[in-house]
């Protein structure tokens, strides 16, 4: 089965998430536009690892992938491949500033709005989300983040937003999403997880 994906215009990592979400489908064949060249490499490294051959044309703005499954079948016979199911794992995800990293804000903001919702694409989902100082800003405030941590939870994974972060701000209002925790859970929580990733 071929499919085209048109993701020109579309920013990181709009381009791969579509692609992977094709492949994920049963798509042996996938021709992708795009129109920048880290969206080429990016979409290269990932039909690597997905077990694809990734052809290229095109220059400047206009490129064309031709991603095809190794040793795959002819076009016209049906993907015979079972979807992987998401699995959640035994790691937390710390959030503990309401931007990643240490730049510009507007930039950093942008930046944890996409991480969300790429991890809402993501096979491998953590097992909690913990918010801690201005990082429980957006459990409390961020629509776009609380969509993609509403998303989280429907699919299993916890959510716990420091009380005394909340009260610091003066968020008292209930939270839209998430359960308000304490110190002493939320460390619990960290010391029980094979993982921590921290933002």
């Amino acid at each position: 089965m071929t499919k085209t994906i048109d993701a020109r215009g579309k920013a990181c990592p709009m381009p791969v998430l579509m692609a992977r979400q094709a492949i994920t489908e049963g798509s042996d064949r996938l021709i992708v536009l795009v129109d920048n060249e880290t969206a080429v490499g990016n979409l290269q490294r990932m039909a690597a690892s997905q077990g694809y051959e990734a052809a290229v044309t095109g220059a400047g703005d206009s490129f064309t992938l031709t991603l095809t499954k190794a040793g795959a079948a002819p076009a016209e016979e049906p993907a015979r491949e079972a979807v992987p199911v998401p699995q959640k794992k035994d790691w937390v995800l710390f959030v503990g500033k309401d931007i990643v990293g240490d730049g510009d804000r507007m930039l950093g903001a942008n930046l944890m709005r996409m991480l969300f919702y790429t991890l809402t694409q993501s096979e491998d989902l953590p097992g909690a989300v913990l918010f801690m100082n201005s990082g429980v800003l957006l459990a409390a405030e961020d629509e776009q983040i609380i969509s993609h941590l509403k998303e989280l939870r429907s699919r299993g994974v916890e959510v716990l937003v420091c009380g005394t972060c909340l009260n610091f701000y003066s968020l008292t209002d209930p939270l839209a999403v998430g359960t308000v925790s304490n110190m002493y859970d939320i460390l619990t929580r960290m010391q029980t997880a094979s993982k921590v990733v921290t933002l």
